[in-house]
C-alpha cells in the first residue's frame, strides 16, 4: 500500500505559525482578500452604545450610565476597511438606459 492513512500530529507547515486562534483566522481572511503588508487600513468597533443623557446628582449608579460612557454590546463586531484598495471612482449613468416614465 502506498501512503499512510493514519492522522499526522502536525498537519500544518512549520513555517506558518499564527499567534492564537483568533489572529490565525484573521490572517487567513486577509490572505484570501489579497491584502498586503503596508496597505492603509482602518479598524472600527461596531455594536456599541454611548450614554447621551446627563444624570442628576443622585442618579442610581446601578441602572443609569454616566454621560459619555461607551458600552460594548455582547455581540459587538470589528470592521476592517482597506483604504488602499477603496474605489473612489464615481458611477457613470448608462446612456442607453431610458426611463419608463420618459415619453418619446
Amino acid at each position: 500500500m502506498n501512503g499512510n492513512l493514519e492522522p499526522e500530529e502536525n498537519v500544518m507547515d512549520e513555517s506558518v505559525r499564527y499567534p492564537g486562534k483568533m489572529l490565525g483566522q484573521l490572517a487567513i481572511a486577509l490572505e484570501k482578500l489579497g491584502w498586503e503588508y503596508g496597505d492603509e487600513i482602518d479598524v472600527e468597533i461596531g455594536g456599541t452604545a454611548v450614554s447621551g443623557i446627563h444624570q442628576g446628582e443622585e442618579y442610581n449608579k446601578k441602572w443609569a450610565t454616566p454621560f459619555g460612557v461607551r458600552k460594548y454590546n455582547k455581540d459587538a463586531f470589528i470592521v476592517i476597511k482597506n483604504q488602499s484598495r477603496r474605489d473612489l471612482t464615481k458611477s457613470q449613468p448608462n446612456p442607453e438606459l431610458k426611463g419608463h416614465h420618459v415619453k418619446a
